[in-house]
């Protein structure tokens, strides 16, 4: 409790949770007068030097009067924020706020003091930035607009921090000490630095529980099946190289080894360090193990069990307790009710998941939130026949369940410079934070291809057992605003898998023309009627004829792949009746030839009932002799756990209501012994491995797993039984490939000269005095526009015939007459609108017509405006979404639009280049551009209508929606006839902030 002198409230909002250089976490909270026995211990644990360089002498304890100082704060002139671990402090930081002659200050005063002590355990984690991130965003929420700091010489590390924060600085050097003072609003470098810790950190912290030295899996019952034991089966089975453990409280004392594993009672007993474990216990008993998992260092957690937010509101708080929990003692968790982990990695070589065999290693990141979607992707990248051929396998794999911490944020923050990944496969039920997932998957997306399905998307509801933030916006919108951040975004898993198989091992088409050479002159044709559809610019098939040979396709590709008009080759193919396999074969080896030629152009292959050439297709090239293959065993049904899934021959459809995960076993009571070979029991068949704590060496692949990986830098060929998919594949490297090429130049938000950005402010400031939010009038809207240089058509008010006339005179004829009656508004359609009147008596006429059709002036509304030059009536709107952000929509005016839901969409601020593709996205643009010999508008001026907007928005976030309606663009010149402006306090911006975990 803070005493009565205090003269503000605990500020809670400033706790947060931070994820630390290693890929730990630690918590972030304002000091208050009940830490002072925490300091005292804290301040005992560091090292004579550190205390030398924090207050320049010698210092080795704390007086009662310095405790008090440090622990007693008044959260505006004089805080202090504490990181802490387990509950224990490990970094302090304070600052006071001082007047010009440093001494102590109250506001106005904007500059403040601010000094640091980090533990010496703990130094070198990047404690420091994170809290220097968060202790300059409370002092600007407190007026502090400066900070100063004085700094021995000798202390390199805390100059290094200052130095490398990004802000503006000025340091100078006197009586000994270096006095650094610098600005805190946020600059484009100091952003760019918070950016890239940020990376560092969030991809260190899944790095950690990807890549363990040590697994430990809790809850492994003592006799065969049952989710836990299926788990640790599982990680022995696909050679984990690090050290496994076997833990349950029920086993008996004497118990020492579970299939080979070293058998524990709890993760206390363990000698050695445990860097990942994987908690399969019942949800009541989890908590008991996060305590023990803490205070052993454990660094990461994989939740198995369910019975969170995926079980109703008491889950939910449960789920919340178990994050708190975690996040206390410094560990990350994927979960709860996760199907697991996988990292194909040779170094590695871990499969923590209910999957019952390891994936072929290959280049594909896969991220699923589903449990049932991730078996699904597993189950169809893993066959090689009936369907997409899988040429090639994937590299790690992620099921986040109720994704209560680790999201899919945080592994493309892995993915982004991962040397083994090439490609990004997700699934996402939802998006916690739309802003952050864009900026990330901008960036990824220009390394490497980010290919994202959305499940949830028409339901307007995040499944159960996740907890996001709501977003008002359409999916339609949703799904532009990805793709302008450079994802690929598909509809459904098949297609999700048909582009990520393409991608994985074929290079980015370089154009849209496609050449199209086969032995089906039908499939031919199916394939270039597919490429118009898809928007791509298809030769003419040729036709190699049924008795093409091996010899023929490698000639006819090699010519196709020279042509200088061919971007890419699609290859159809029939079966050859009486080759079977060996002309399969060939065929392979002839195509795989060909395209290795010339390495700069994709080639897909549609084949039709051809599992033997989709085998060889997918199959590694290679001129050494080939040692014979032992005959695979026949398969014996496995015994799964209690509900466990499992991949499914075909593709499962999963229900609604369908569990993420099995249930989580209980710690048995049973019998514990040597386990013996079962019928039916899928480890039992396997030859025999040891399972020890000691790292295991690189072993020879189970029979039954996963096929070895193809050469690096081998060129496979994707191979799809459906010209349709394969020429929707191809379409989406296309246009990923456009994106790349216009993402390395993006444009630039222009200035222009006559924008009063101070007078808007101060206009926004006065009608905000008035209330929270408003809709400006008429006159108000008008006169914000034209400080950014938007003029809106004067229209004037006609309550009556008398004032309809009056208002012509003083605008001068011709003129229109309309309705602006909220149904009738903008619906010309409905003959509201009356244009074209040249003199009193049209306009009296037309005035009669309206009220006679639909009603009395006050139920219309009428208003008189000057005519415009004529031209094509389109629609611009600007909205902040609290979620996503600030959006510029653009389209054409009308029903037609309107019920095609046919707008473009971009995230402000918007870059000329931007603007200009923002109009030219939308299907009807062709109407602005010459359609059947109509003039083309003046899209110039339409695109600066469009970055004034964009930046009026993005200067005043204020200012939460601008419509635009209808904006008449004429050849030369628009009109904007009719415009709304909606004023409301900005929303809170987190991308803006310091770094945080989201809070829970």
């Amino acid at each position: 409790m803070q005493t009565s002198s205090d003269r503000h409230e605990y500020p809670a909002h400033w706790e947060a949770d931070v994820v630390l250089r290693d890929g730990g976490t630690a918590r972030v909270r304002p000091i208050t007068v009940d830490d002072a026995e925490r300091l005292v211990s804290f301040y005992e644990q560091v090292s004579d030097e550190s205390k030398y360089y924090r207050f320049f002498a010698p210092y080795p304890r704390l007086s009662a009067k310095d405790v008090h100082r440090f622990t007693h704060h008044d959260f505006v002139d004089r805080v202090g924020l504490a990181a802490t671990v387990g509950g224990e402090f490990i970094a302090t930081v304070r600052y006071d706020r001082i007047g010009a002659g440093g001494t102590p200050a109250s506001a106005p005063a904007d500059e403040a003091e601010v000094a640091f002590l980090v533990q010496d355990a703990h130094q070198g984690r990047g404690v420091a930035s994170a809290l220097l991130e968060h202790i300059a965003a409370v002092a600007r929420e407190r007026g502090i607009r400066r900070f100063a700091a004085e700094v021995l010489p000798a202390n390199t590390k805390m100059i290094k921090v200052f130095m490398d924060a990004g802000y503006t600085q000025k340091r100078s050097f006197e009586d000994g000490v270096v006095r650094l003072e610098f600005g805190l609003e946020p600059t484009d470098r100091s952003l760019a630095v918070q950016y890239a810790r940020e990376q560092r950190a969030e991809a260190r912290s899944v790095q950690r529980l990807l890549q363990p030295g040590s697994v430990a899996v809790i809850g492994t019952g003592r006799t065969p099946g049952g989710v836990g034991r299926s788990i640790l089966g599982n990680v022995g089975d696909a050679g984990y190289t690090g050290r496994l453990y076997a833990v349950n409280s029920a086993f008996p004392e004497d118990l020492k080894e579970i299939d080979g594993v070293p058998a524990c009672r709890s993760v206390r007993e363990i000698e050695g360090p445990v860097d990942l474990a994987v908690v399969t216990v019942p949800a009541e008993r989890v908590p008991e193990v996060v305590t023990d998992c803490g205070e052993h260092g454990v660094q990461g957690l994989v939740v198995i069990s369910a019975g969170y937010a995926d079980s109703g509101p008491d889950g939910r708080e449960r789920q919340r307790a178990l994050v708190r929990q975690a996040r206390s003692y410094g560990m990350r968790i994927i979960g709860p009710n996760a199907f697991g982990v996988i990292n194909t990695s040779p170094r590695v070589r871990l499969n923590a998941s209910l999957a019952p065999e390891m994936p072929r290693p290959g280049r594909i990141g896969l991220f699923a939130q589903s449990g049932a979607i991730g078996i699904a992707l597993l189950s169809r990248l893993h066959r090689r026949g009936g369907g997409v051929t899988g040429v090639t396998g994937v590299s790690t794999f992620v099921s986040s369940g109720n994704r209560a911490d680790v999201s899919g944020n945080d592994v493309l923050q892995y993915w982004y410079d991962d040397p083994e990944t090439d490609v990004a496969l997700m699934y996402l039920e939802s998006i916690g934070n739309p802003r952050k997932f864009t900026r990330l998957a901008r960036r990824t997306a220009a390394v490497k291809p980010l290919v994202v399905v959305q499940g949830a998307r028409h339901g307007g509801v995040a499944p159960q057992g996740h907890a996001v933030r709501a977003t008002r916006l359409p999916h339609a919108t949703v799904s532009a605003l990805l793709r302008q951040a450079g994802v690929i975004r598909v509809d459904t898993i098949t297609d999700l898998v048909d582009a990520g198989l393409l991608l994985a091992r074929q290079p980015l088409p370089p154009g849209p023309r496609v050449a199209i050479l086969g032995n089906s002159e039908s499939l031919g044709l199916l394939t270039y009627d597919a490429c118009l559809s898809e928007g791509l610019r298809p030769q003419p098939p040729l036709d190699l004829t049924t008795a093409a040979s091996a010899d023929d396709f490698h000639r006819a590709l090699s010519r196709a792949l020279a042509d200088d008009t061919c971007d890419a080759v699609v290859v159809t193919a029939i079966p050859t009746v009486g080759e079977g396999s060996a002309g399969d074969a060939a065929l392979a080896a002839a195509l795989r030839s060909a395209a290795a030629a010339v390495p700069a152009k994709p080639v897909l292959v549609v084949h039709v009932e051809l599992g033997g050439l989709a085998e060889a297709l997918s199959a590694a090239a290679s001129t050494a002799p080939q040692a014979p293959q032992p005959a695979e065993p026949q398969p014996t049904e496995p015994a799964p756990a209690p509900t466990e899934p499992a991949p499914a021959p075909t593709e499962p459809a999963p229900a609604p209501t369908e569990p993420r995960t099995p249930p989580a076993e209980a710690e048995d009571t049973g019998p514990a012994g040597p386990r013996t070979p079962e019928a039916g029991d899928r480890r039992a068949a396997a030859p025999p491995h040891p399972r020890s704590a000691a790292p295991a060496a690189p072993a020879a692949p189970h029979p039954a797993g996963p096929a070895d990986p193809p050469p690096e830098g081998t060129r496979l060929i994707p191979a799809y039984p459906a010209a349709e998919r394969a020429v929707r594949a191809l379409a989406q490297a296309v246009s990923y490939a456009q994106w790349r090429r216009d993402a390395a130049d993006p444009g630039k938000v222009p200035e222009y000269e006559d924008i009063d950005e101070r007078g808007a402010a101060e206009l926004i400031a006065g009608h905000l005095a008035r209330g929270q939010g408003l809709a400006l009038g008429d006159e108000e809207t008008c006169e914000l526009l034209g400080r950014y240089g938007i003029h809106v058509h004067r229209a004037l008010p006609a309550p009556t015939p008398d004032d309809a006339v009056a208002a012509a005179r003083a605008l001068g004829y011709p003129v229109a007459l309309k309705a602006t009656a909220p149904h009738l508004r903008h619906r010309a359609d409905l003959g509201g609108v009356r244009l074209d009147l040249a003199d009193e008596e049209q306009l009296r006429r037309a005035y009669a017509e309206l009220t006679e059709l639909f009603g009395t002036p006050a139920e219309l509304r009428p208003v008189v405006q000057g005519m415009a030059p004529r031209g094509v009536d389109t629609v611009v709107r600007a909205v902040i979404d609290p979620a996503a952000g600030a959006v510029l929509s653009f389209g054409l005016a009308g029903a037609a639009t309107q019920l095609l839901g046919d707008m473009g969409h971009r995230l402000i601020p918007v870059t000329d280049r931007e603007a200009t593709s923002l109009i030219r996205s939308v299907r009807t643009a062709p109407l602005l551009f010459g359609w059947r010999g109509s003039a083309p508008v003046d899209s110039a001026a339409l695109e600066e209508l469009l970055l004034r907007v964009s930046r009026l928005v993005d200067d005043h976030p204020e200012v939460v929606a601008v419509t635009l309606e209808p904006v008449v663009v004429a050849p030369r010149g628009l009109s904007v006839l009719s415009a709304s402006v909606r004023l409301a306090p900005p929303p809170a911006r987190d991308d803006l902030g310091p770094r945080t975990l989201p809070a829970y």
